[in-house]
């Protein structure tokens, strides 16, 4: 509620957007828990990674979930959270690939393809939802680039742990670890920038 005591009124094509989001926070929670649970038990920084990913994302649906009945420009600075929480999370996992480096963990190849596999339908299950709705804010774009970043970061999971089981070593986790960080940087200045470009939509509509 405003100030003035007004609720704003909630449109169906926006309650429909807000139960498809509820639906991915709920799945990509999940996941994340998932994936966090794997990843220490498989010592995978490519897992760990993207458990922080998914982690992240779920704070962006719940950010986009509250502001579909807001104006452009708050749905503007909600996105610029969301690329400012992205570019956050790729440096900490750079740190943390440059701690597994040093440390020499060796991970667990043949459990990395199982959660990868598990986690790309998860991916693509939220892909699904969220195809409908991609265009309707930049918030609702920004859902959906942190959802195309988290299945392909899966697929390069899936061949990390091809090789680490294959070879027997631990650079392709590292390796991964280190592009999925790369993928949430690249995608976070791209959140910015098309937050931006909202912002500077919704001050000439004003």
């Amino acid at each position: 509620m405003s100030r003035s005591g007004y609720v704003p009124v909630v449109s169906a094509a926006q309650a429909s957007h807000r139960r498809t989001l509820l639906q991915v926070l709920l799945l990509t929670l999940g996941l994340t828990a998932i994936l966090t649970i794997g990843g220490l038990i498989a010592e995978s920084t490519a897992l760990i990674a993207n458990a922080l990913d998914n982690g992240s994302d779920a704070l962006v649906y719940a950010i986009s979930y509250f502001a579909v009945v807001r104006s452009m420009r708050w749905k503007a600075m909600a996105a610029t959270l969301s690329g400012i929480v992205l570019i956050i999370l790729s440096l900490g996992v750079v740190a943390e690939v440059i701690r597994r480096f040093a440390s020499g963990a060796e991970p667990l190849g043949a459990a990395m393809i199982g959660i990868a596999v598990l986690a790309a339908a998860v991916n693509a299950w939220c892909l699904k939802l969220l195809a409908g709705i991609r265009g309707e804010g930049v918030n609702l774009r920004a859902a959906w680039t942190f959802s195309v970043n988290d299945f392909l970061s899966n697929f390069g999971i899936l061949v990390a742990g091809a090789l680490v089981w294959g070879l027997g070593r631990t650079w392709p986790d590292l390796v991964v670890g280190l592009i999925v960080a790369v993928v949430a940087g690249y995608g976070g200045v791209e959140i910015l920038r098309d937050a931006a470009r909202s912002h500077r939509r919704g001050e000439e509509l004003n």
